[in-house]
């Protein structure tokens, strides 16, 4: 009996809280939003940063770094996997290589559009 009243009570938050929150969305002004034209923060911006080559996926297309701070993004620095453009960038460099990178965000991550030496 306890656990039907619980949840009883349960679903009825829930579906409550499901009604507040659509009554909130319904509520918003919508007249000051862009919604054709990405936003400034959906623009690509590109960033940049300096990282050692740790390991390379040709076939994937992807090279992990451990890269320093990237200020653009308030990130610190850390290890990560990039995906590359082109496989091609990724022709002209080694494990161990210290590399430069521009890089952009899309929907499927961060892609390196740039990558020297």
């Amino acid at each position: 009996m306890k656990t039907t009243i619980l949840a009883s009570l349960l679903a009825t938050l829930i579906l409550a809280g499901n009604a507040f929150a659509e009554q909130k969305m319904n509520d918003m002004d919508m007249k000051g939003m862009d919604m054709g034209k990405k936003s400034d923060a959906t623009k690509q911006t590109s960033h940049n940063a300096v990282g050692v080559v740790k390991k390379l996926d040709l076939k994937a297309g992807t090279v992990n770094l451990d890269h320093e701070a990237v200020p653009s993004l308030k990130w610190p620095a850390m290890n990560m996997t990039f995906k590359v453009q082109s496989p091609d960038l990724l022709k002209e460099v080694a494990v161990g290589q210290k590399v430069n990178i521009t890089f952009i965000q899309k929907r499927s991550g961060y892609i390196i559009t740039q990558l020297s030496k």
